[in-house]
């Protein structure tokens, strides 16, 4: 069930919900079931849209507010997609129907709202990365601990059923020994995207270029399905675009705890008409899978079962597979989204973490920080932390 909010923060209509659900759970019924929870957008750029839409199209979940600096854009955001328009974020806060906040400002401007959310007793769902280092990460995660609030972060491809078919391919031991656990991200671009907002490409808001800002929903994957990275050696570069202060390009080896290798390609200056897909690829002794966004481009293992051949025909690469933002991120489905916010509320209603809380999110933010260490000292190697 609910927690109660922090004192400061107890509302009257607050405190006649959390005693509705406090005696439904006392008749043994599901302590949220026929109460919509109120959403809030913090940030109302493209990624809102998609936050917007998954929020509309979820059961019990109502978008009752949204704030930005600009009034008028608040307004306009609102009358398109619901609930009330707010310039000032304690009176957005304040909001008598608010339980839950997104926040979609630009990466580097994740903190103070997240630590005003806590402040104010609302949970919290972070777009990625939660922040652009572990320290800012950690604030926010210690804030919310504090205040006894839920935070999550957005990585929508772990509720993908083929990257929980491949997650349990690797926790069965099918691949026998794993040798190596490649990601690669060889998107698109264009000059005019990073020329759209001054945050974009700088490493104060940006947190970084194609890894923190593109191919960290891979890389989140990879830490996801193979567990941690002990060390790294990276090299970056800029080599497609102009007038932005992080990389374009990178490629790192890895070391896993587990004694696994792996390699870390990322890019958004591969030119391609529809953009390439982004792959995890693992192999080993028994067994080598390569996932293309949310579909088989190779199923295969020593020990073949039953249910193998109805994998690479339900998810192979022949099936339909939503966007991911390859070479334009506006196409992104938010269906991804969609799956992603209803883990966070199915969380607060079995009072459990949300299955990418914030410590969880956390973990690409520290892989990624130790790459751009890496390759800051020339590609020396880095332990992760």
């Amino acid at each position: 069930m609910l927690k109660p909010r922090p004192a400061n923060a107890l509302e009257a209509r607050a405190l006649r919900r959390y005693d509705q659900f406090e005696a439904a759970e006392n008749k043994g019924a599901d302590t949220l079931s026929g109460t919509s929870i109120g959403f809030g957008i913090i940030g109302l750029g493209m990624i809102a849209e998609f936050h917007a839409k998954a929020i509309a199209a979820m059961a019990d979940a109502e978008l009752v507010a949204c704030f930005s600096r600009d009034q008028a854009k608040a307004d306009a955001f609102a009358s398109q997609h619901g609930g009330q328009g707010f310039a000032d974020l304690d009176t957005f806060m304040a909001h008598d129907g608010l339980d839950l906040v997104t926040i979609c400002t630009p990466s580097g401007a994740h903190l103070e709202p997240a630590l005003a959310a806590a402040a104010a007793g609302k949970h919290v769902v972070c777009e990625k990365p939660l922040e652009v280092t572990t320290q800012r990460v950690d604030q926010m995660i210690a804030a919310c601990d504090e205040a006894g609030t839920m935070l999550a972060g957005i990585f929508p491809r772990r509720f993908n059923p083929a990257t929980e078919l491949l997650k349990q391919a690797v926790a069965e031991g099918r691949f026998g020994q794993i040798n190596l656990a490649d990601v690669y991200v060889k998107w698109w671009r264009t000059q005019a995207y990073y020329d759209s907002g001054a945050w974009r490409g700088t490493w104060a808001l940006d947190g970084g270029g194609a890894l923190m800002n593109q191919s960290i929903h891979t890389i989140d994957l990879l830490v996801h399905i193979m567990g941690d990275v002990k060390s790294v050696r990276a090299e970056t570069r800029l080599l497609a675009h102009g007038g932005i202060e992080v990389e374009d390009t990178a490629v790192a080896m890895l070391e896993f705890e587990s004694g696994a290798l792996g390699v870390i390609q990322g890019t958004t200056a591969s030119w391609s008409r529809e953009g390439h897909p982004a792959e995890v690829q693992i192999t080993g002794s028994e067994g080598s899978v390569f996932m293309s966004d949310d579909r088989f481009r190779v199923w295969e293992f020593a020990a073949e079962r039953d249910e193998d051949a109805r994998i690479r025909t339900e998810f192979g690469l022949g099936a339909e597979a939503p966007g991911a933002g390859a070479a334009d991120p506006s196409s992104i489905d938010f269906r991804w989204h969609q799956r992603n916010l209803e883990d966070a509320v199915t969380a607060l209603r079995e009072s459990r973490a949300s299955l990418v809380s914030g410590q969880e999110a956390r973990r690409s933010v520290a892989l990624i920080q130790a790459i751009y260490k890496s390759a800051a000292d020339g590609g020396a190697k880095v332990e992760v932390g």
